[in-house]
C-alpha cells in the first residue's frame, strides 16, 4: 500500500499537482478509487486504477474522441497508463442523481441526456475504428452472470448443464434481431449515475460523461433502453414514453416495431446481467448495498420478458427460477 502511495505521489508532483488537497470521491462499482485535487481556484481529479485490477487505456482513448465529437468528456490533463493514473478534469458534484433528488427538472435532465443519443447515433464517425463489437459472445456472457452468480446464491447449489444449454440456446436465438440496423457507439453504462448537470455548456454539451471505458460498436437501442431502465431509479410511463417518442421522432425512417423488439430483448439482457453484477458485488466483492436495488431489476426484467419476442427465454424463467428474491450476502457462487 506505501509503495502505491509513493507512486501516486510522483506522478502528481510530476505534473503540478504535488502539493495539491486531496480528498476521496465516491467510488463505483469497479476497483477504481477518485480523489479531488485542489490547487488555489483549480480542480482536477485522479484516477487510481491498480494496473492488476483495470487498464485505464480504453478510458483514455473515449473520453479523447468523446471530446473529439464536441461532447462532455471529462479532458485528460496527464496520465500514466502503466501505472493506471489518470489525471482529469473535474466536471464537478452535480450528477443527474443529485440533481435529480434535489428537485431538479426530470423532464429537462432526460431530454438532453436523450438528445445527446440522438446526435451521437446520426453521426457517421461515432464508432472509432478498432472499437470492439457488441457481439453475440459478449452479450452472452452477461446474460449468465445471473445463472453464475443469482442463481447459486439463492439456491445454493450450481444450474445444472442441461439448464445452461437451453438458457444460452434462447438467448441466441433472440440476438440476431438486436443486429439487423447498423452498429452505432454503445457507451454501455449510460444512465442518471453517469451523467452531470453542466449548466454552463450549451445544448448537449449540458450533459456530462463519465463512464464510457466499457464502450463498444453495438445496437442504438442499447443505451437509450439503459437510461429509461434505470436499475437504481424508478421512472414513470408517461417520462419514458415521452423519451422513447423523443427519440423515434428523431429517426422518422426507423422501423418501429423492430426497434421496439430489439429494446425489449437489450433490456431483458441488461437487467439479468446486472442481477447477476449485483449478486456478485455482495457475494465476491463485499459490497451488499447493491442487493437493495435487485427487486426493482427483477421487476424491469419481469416487464421485458413480457414481450411476444421473448417467449422462448421467458419459459426458461418460469421453469428454473420460480421465486424472486434477494440473495444471502457473503455466499460464495461455486
Amino acid at each position: 500500500m506505501a509503495e502505491r502511495a509513493d507512486v501516486v505521489a510522483a506522478f502528481l508532483a510530476a505534473h503540478g499537482w504535488g502539493d495539491a488537497e486531496r480528498r476521496p470521491l465516491a467510488g463505483d462499482a469497479s476497483f477504481r478509487r477518485y480523489e479531488r485535487l485542489t490547487r488555489g481556484d483549480e480542480r482536477a481529479v485522479l484516477m487510481d486504477a491498480a494496473p492488476n485490477a483495470e487498464d485505464v487505456r480504453p478510458f483514455v482513448r473515449m473520453a479523447r474522441h468523446l471530446k473529439g465529437l464536441g461532447l462532455s468528456a471529462p479532458e485528460i490533463i496527464a496520465r500514466d497508463e502503466a501505472a493506471g493514473l489518470v489525471l482529469e478534469e473535474d466536471l464537478g458534484d452535480d450528477t443527474y442523481t443529485r440533481v435529480l433528488a434535489s428537485g431538479g427538472d426530470e423532464d429537462a435532465l432526460y431530454a438532453t441526456a436523450v438528445d445527446l443519443l440522438i446526435e451521437l447515433h446520426r453521426r457517421g464517425d461515432a464508432v472509432p475504428a478498432g472499437l470492439p463489437a457488441y457481439g453475440n459472445g459478449r452479450l452472452l456472457d452477461e446474460a449468465f452472470l445471473l445463472p453464475r452468480w443469482y442463481l447459486p446464491a439463492m439456491e445454493g447449489r450450481p444450474v445444472s448443464e442441461t439448464a445452461r444449454r437451453s438458457y444460452g440456446e434462447a438467448w441466441l436465438s433472440l440476438f440476431p434481431t438486436v443486429h439487423a440496423r447498423p452498429r452505432t457507439l454503445v457507451l454501455r453504462d449510460y444512465h442518471v449515475d453517469n451523467l452531470m448537470r453542466l449548466p454552463g455548456r450549451p445544448g448537449i454539451a449540458a450533459c456530462g460523461l463519465l463512464d464510457f471505458q466499457d464502450a463498444v460498436a453495438g445496437p442504438a437501442a442499447y443505451d437509450l433502453m439503459s437510461l429509461l431502465e434505470d436499475a437504481r431509479r424508478d421512472l414513470g410511463p408517461g417520462l419514458i414514453q415521452g423519451m422513447l417518442g423523443r427519440y423515434r421522432a428523431a429517426f422518422p425512417d426507423l422501423d418501429g416495431a423492430a426497434f421496439e423488439t430489439a429494446y425489449a430483448i437489450l433490456a431483458a439482457q441488461r437487467h439479468a446481467k446486472v442481477i447477476g453484477i449485483f449478486t456478485r458485488l455482495s457475494v465476491r466483492d463485499g459490497k451488499p448495498a447493491y442487493l437493495a436495488h435487485i427487486p426493482r431489476v427483477w421487476r424491469l426484467l419481469e416487464a421485458a420478458l413480457e414481450h411476444p419476442a421473448l417467449a422462448r427465454i421467458r419459459d426458461w424463467f418460469e421453469r428454473h427460477v420460480p421465486g424472486r428474491g434477494i440473495p444471502p450476502a457473503g455466499e460464495a457462487a461455486p
